[in-house]
């Protein structure tokens, strides 16, 4: 294993020398390279929508793309009027003109209903008719109570449009699934959608961000303290999620780049020590988005993170040549000597870190959550690109320009190194009293761990007095819900939704599920085929409410469904398909954590499937698919701790030689994500598709520092065959650069705490507090163990290994 590091080595010196002979075509190089990743930029999209967290072939996608293809987008976004008295003069007149307004303002739209235009299903003898509710204004102020009753009276109009004692309405906007096809008309786009070398495209979150907007703006333009609005539905979250997105990832860059400046600073205190660290993250980071948009693959809610971690990330490499490179000068090593002489004391260790870390990073890339996915693929490609420009391009720059380096000591670093070498010396001093703290803490963390529970509420990430909470809880509390859970009944045969058995069944369903409760879940509406025959049947039999029921014979059903497509109305395409073979059965349900809707999920699964025994039924819609999210996030964490441990473990065993020292360095490395864990069970704090990442992350970095320890503690104790010269050497010369980049890490995540959203505020503290466990476990729980294995060597091989002074002294307090 040796003779392998010794040749890498010796082949990074030797790179270091043709760098410095060749700068100019290196910079050229990675100039070229980074112009065509820049180019590629202009292409960057954003999708912060529910469709976006799973892969396009994912089961659960594929079934809501399908559904939607058929039925449209059942992504609505709600304004709610309340409290009001809804059939009063003046409010009416309120709600027509926001109602006129929204027709006129909103793009890509479908259809605006409102208490005004609801579907009103009537029979005048033999004739039905279908109209608007408000198709004859009331003149009087008897006529408006008759008509207050009737709507208080008819099903379909509770919690979709009115609330029980009509101080609330609802306006639901509902807007294509498609975007319009360039220079076609609207029939000519229909016509396309059967055409089979047509593809069409949803909506994007372009398009989406313009709907919202265009909403918003009405809205603003009709809101007044006698007419308050609330605004919510997934297209609005959506929105706010792509707001609150794009402000933190410039917020966060920017406080990266500040910190690591100043870090830098203070570090080297020159420019060239400042400048060339910057440009090679700044590069790497602006090439890897530059990648993404390459692919195609657009920024979502996960990926937000990337910018600030590759900054942070990537400056690591830098600091740990350059420092070895300052130390080469302050001993009078010329310029492109101590550049060569750095490459080959620390390329090596550069490299192996940035494959681990690249490791525990791509144990994301296979997981259900696209986002996640895309974060692990596209993170490590960050981490590569960074090892490259740091390894080769930075070094060209520091050939080129004049850095004006100092060739004295540096009296604060000697200091501190001193400092961190003590540090050393009392861990090999005491490993035992180290190792049993550390296992005390390890123990207590593992009860934590057993509180801990998932968690997939996107709602809870925003502030609670933000305009999308207080309209969601709003309308949530009035209005029964701002989410729907689609069930899609496949009967397999033409017309068969024709059957009264079937059409009982959707009504049987209605009535089992509408008064169903757990805890936080209700069910506020349920809308099916079975509703508009009821609707018909009724209005035939002289109004008459005994007759709201479902025909008993199948032709007079096929005839009331055919009265009501000849009347003008096109609702009945909204649940049924053109052969009447499939029927859409729609539950409303409130905007809360998917951990409450594991029971309503498999309890409505296996209430269809036992009504409709012959028939293929399909659980989707937007409810549906946050909570495949959710139960996506849970198999992710259980599947990628695995996957990273499993790979950086071989890693390490692998970069350092020895079975025995690679499993015992991923001690460190595992037990500050144990202690993670343990915190947030005892904080309540929960796993989400963001906390989630924080140990496959952490362990992927935290590594990168005990590879760094181990590189050089090898190194002298093969000079010394002491272990306790070797940690003291080791502290001395690397653990400078250690912890410098470690408070990098830690910098790079506390800007976290400047996000709007509480979820990554979480995330950055916990990735900080895990990345700065693992530098301490570094410090002290490395020498420790290093102390024990090799006293234990020691003792085997007798005289074999002489013991230095200071080991030999710590042993004794052992």
């Amino acid at each position: 294993m040796k003779a392998w590091r010794d040749t890498l080595e010796a082949w990074f010196e030797k790179t270091g020398r043709l760098i410095c002979k060749h700068p100019f075509i290196t910079v050229f190089f990675f100039a070229c390279l980074s112009g065509f990743l820049l180019f590629q930029l202009p292409k960057t999209t954003i999708d912060t929508s529910p469709t976006g967290m799973l892969h396009e072939n994912d089961p659960a996608m594929v079934r809501y793309n399908e559904f939607r293809d058929q039925f449209g987008r059942d992504e609505m976004i709600l304004v709610a009027v309340g409290p009001v008295d809804v059939f009063s003069q003046p409010v009416l007149e309120k709600i027509q003109a926001l109602h006129q307004d929204l027709e006129d303002s909103v793009p890509y739209l479908e259809e605006v209903t409102s208490v005004l235009n609801a579907r009103s299903t009537r029979g005048e003898g033999d004739e039905l008719i279908v109209e608007d509710l408000f198709e004859e204004w009331p003149q009087t102020s008897r006529e408006m109570e008759a008509l207050k009753q009737r709507a208080l009276s008819t099903p379909i109009y509770r919690n979709m449009l009115i609330n029980e004692d009509a101080t609330y309405t609802a306006i639901t906007i509902e807007t294509s699934a498609y975007k319009p096809m360039a220079g076609a008309s609207f029939d000519a786009f229909s016509d396309s959608l059967n055409a089979p070398s047509v593809k069409p495209e949803y909506l994007s979150d372009a398009e989406n961000s313009e709907i919202v907007r265009a909403v918003r703006a009405v809205v603003a333009r009709h809101s007044s303290p006698e007419f308050p609005l609330y605004t919510a539905g997934s297209p609005v979250l959506t929105e706010d999620l792509r707001d609150y997105m794009l402000r933190d990832i410039a917020r966060f860059s920017a406080a990266a780049i500040l910190l690591i400046a100043l870090l830098l600073i203070v570090a080297f205190r020159t420019w060239a020590g400042v400048v060339w660290p910057l440009t090679t993250v700044i590069l790497s980071l602006a090439c890897t988005l530059g990648l993404m948009a390459m692919f195609g693959v657009p920024l979502k809610l996960p990926t937000q993170i990337l910018p600030s971690f590759i900054l942070a990330v990537g400056v690591g490499d830098s600091v740990h040549i350059l420092a070895i490179y300052y130390r080469n000068i302050r001993m009078g090593l010329e310029r492109n000597e101590a550049i060569a002489k750095a490459l080959g004391h620390s390329g090596l260790a550069v490299l192996l870190t940035s494959l681990t870390t690249a490791g525990g990073l791509l144990s994301f890339s296979r997981t259900e959550i696209a986002p996640i996915a895309d974060l692990g693929v596209f993170s490590a490609a960050g981490v590569v690109l960074a090892l490259l420009f740091s390894l080769f391009l930075m070094p060209a720059l520091i050939a080129i320009f004049p850095s004006g380096e100092q060739r004295h000591s540096n009296n604060g670093a000697s200091r501190l190194d001193g400092f961190l070498s003590a540090i050393g010396d009392f861990a090999v001093g005491r490993p035992k009293t180290i190792l049993t703290v550390t296992a005390i803490i390890m123990a207590a963390s593992a009860v934590g761990i057993t509180q801990l529970h998932f968690s997939h509420h996107t709602l809870a990430w925003f502030p609670k007095d933000s305009d999308l909470v207080v309209s969601t809880r709003t309308i949530d509390h009035e209005m029964g819900g701002t989410l729907t859970m689609e069930v899609i009944v496949d009967s397999g045969e033409e017309n068969g939704f024709y059957e009264p058995n079937r059409l009982i069944a959707l009504s049987a369903m209605a009535d089992k599920i509408e008064p169903f409760t757990s805890e936080s879940v209700f069910v506020g509406q349920t809308r099916s085929p079975a509703d508009i025959l009821k609707e018909i049947n009724q209005a035939l039999h002289e109004n008459k409410p005994e007759h709201y029921s479902i025909p008993q014979d199948r032709e007079l059903a096929a005839q009331e469904f055919l009265l009501f497509e000849n009347s003008g109305s096109d609702d009945l395409q909204k649940v049924l398909d053109t052969d009447f073979s499939k029927a859409r059965f729609t539950i409303k349900v409130p905007s809360v954590d998917m951990v409450y809707y594991h029971d309503f999920v498999n309890a409505i699964s296996a209430w269809f499937k036992e009504a409709f025994p012959n028939d293929k039924v399909t659980v989707t819609g937007l409810m549906k698919l946050l909570y495949s999210t959710f139960y996506a996030v849970m198999h992710t964490m259980a599947e990628s701790y695995i996957i990273a441990i499993l790979v950086i473990t071989v890693l390490m065993i692998l970069m350092i030689g020895n079975l025995r020292l690679g499993l015992i360095s991923m001690i460190p490395n595992i037990a500050p994500i144990v202690v993670c864990l343990g915190v947030m069970g005892a904080l309540d704090l929960t796993l989400n598709a963001f906390t989630i990442l924080i140990g496959s992350v952490a362990l992927g970095l935290a590594v990168d520092d005990t590879i760094h320890f181990m590189h050089n503690f090898r190194r002298y104790y093969g000079q010394f065959q002491d272990a306790g010269r070797a940690v003291h050497e080791t502290m001395q010369t690397t653990g400078r650069a250690m912890l410098f980049t470690t408070i990098a890490l830690t910098s790079g995540f506390i800007v976290f705490l400047m996000a709007s959203m509480k979820n990554l505020m979480t995330y950055g503290s916990l990735a900080a507090l895990t990345i700065s466990l693992a530098l301490l476990a570094d410090f002290l729980v490395v020498p420790a163990l290093l102390a024990l294995v090799f006293r234990d060597k020691r003792a085997s091989a007798g005289s074999g290994v002489s013991a230095g002074p200071k080991f030999k002294e710590a042993a004794q307090h052992g």
